[in-house]
This record gives C-alpha cells, structure tokens and sequence, in this order.
C-alpha cells in the first residue's frame, strides 16, 4: 500500500503519493496525474506499478494552488480541473516532474514518466524536454508541441473514438515523432484507462498496459 510524501519542488512543495515494490525495484516511474487530481485511479497506477516491480510516484500537482484538491468526473469537475491546469502552466508542471525524477534517481534508480489526459501531454514534454522515457495517454495537448524532437523513447495510446484526438491528429504523432511507438484502439474512447469509470474499456486497457510495461521493462535499465 503506497503513502504520501512530501516533494520539493521549484514551484513549491506538493504531497506525492509514493508506492514501492516488496522486492527490489526494476526503476521507477513518475506518474502524472488527470485534470481530477490525484484521485483512487492514478494512485491504482502507482500500486498496479509497484506490483510489477517498479517504484511509481505521483505529484499533486493542484496542491501548488488548492491543496488537497480532488475533483469529481462531472462536468462541474472538468470545468474546475482545466482551470486548474491552466493557471499551473506547462513549465511548473515539467518543475513538478524534473524534481520527482531528481529525487528517484538519487535512490539510484532508472526514472520514465507516464501520464493520463493532460497528465498525458506533461509526460511527452518530460521526453522532449527532460529527456525522459515517457508513455502518454490520450494526451489532447500533444498536437501543438509535435514539432518539438524527442530525447528519451516514446510511446502513445489513444482511443479511436475519442474526439478530443480524432485519427488525423493521432497521424500526426506518427508523421512528426516517427522513432515513437503510437497505438490506437478503435473500440476505445478517452480516458479508457480508467478502471471503473464509465469510459473505461477492459480490453484496450489490458493491451495497453502490456505495452507499457514492456516499455518501462526496456527502457528503465
């Protein structure tokens, strides 16, 4: 069962839930959380994580402006998340994930990012910009900032139904990030991931997750 920690950051300290694996840990992994907050799904993540042997790591990142902060999946929730998100801005954000990755490193271990929705698009920057292993779902922000090269290896998931990303912007990630994995999965709309939400789609889900462990497996040695 994880815990919260407290993070330092550049932007201000943030709780962070931590999970560890029983055994040695294979890497670690910092996980970017939904405009919702660090809700029971993303700190599933981290536990699901650390039962495949990796140390996971999740950032508040709301709680540099209302700590605490968990949102419902409603419309009244969304409207409040992307407030949130906007007024935190990407820079922050990547601080947020920069210090989190300094600080499983200085724990020896081998550091990838994965993140959900918005989380999804902090996580590609973390490759572009932090040059850090990084999986992206269903990152609706993505598309703006394809041109920028990669440095650490990518991999993206996307629902086929989703349409805040429709397939000519998913073909775009193919065209402009051609050395990064893309996968999308027609049955499947956005926030699949999401176990037991009304979005969630089991079978996407599961594939998804296979790959991703695979690539944390590959990359965080």
């Amino acid at each position: 069962m994880g815990e919260w920690q407290t993070l330092f950051t550049p932007c201000g300290a943030v709780q962070a839930w931590l999970a560890r694996p029983e055994g040695e840990s294979r890497g670690a992994v910092v996980v970017v959380q939904e405009i919702f907050g660090v809700t029971a799904h993303i700190r599933a993540v981290c536990e699901r994580l650390a039962e495949a042997g990796f140390t996971a790591l999740a950032p508040a990142f709301f709680d540099l402006i209302e700590p605490g902060t968990e949102l419902a999946y409603d419309a009244d929730g969304t409207r409040r998340g992307r407030e949130l998100v906007d007024k935190l801005g990407l820079d922050c954000a990547l601080d947020v994930v920069d210090e989190a990755a300094r600080t499983l490193r200085n724990q020896g271990l081998a550091v990838g990012v994965v993140g959900f929705c918005w989380g999804g698009s902090v996580a590609f920057l973390s490759a572009t910009r932090l040059g850090l292993p990084a999986v992206s779902y269903y990152g609706a922000r993505n598309v703006g900032f394809l041109d920028e090269p990669a440095r650490a290896p990518l991999m993206f998931h996307f629902g086929g139904l989703d349409a805040s990303i429709p397939p000519d912007a998913v073909e775009a990630h193919r065209r402009k990030q051609p050395q990064a994995q893309v996968f999308a999965y027609d049955d499947a709309g956005h926030a699949f991931n999401r176990d037991p939400e009304p979005p969630y789609q089991p079978e996407a889900a599961a594939l998804a997750w296979r790959r991703t462990l695979a690539f944390f497996t590959e990359h965080l040695r």
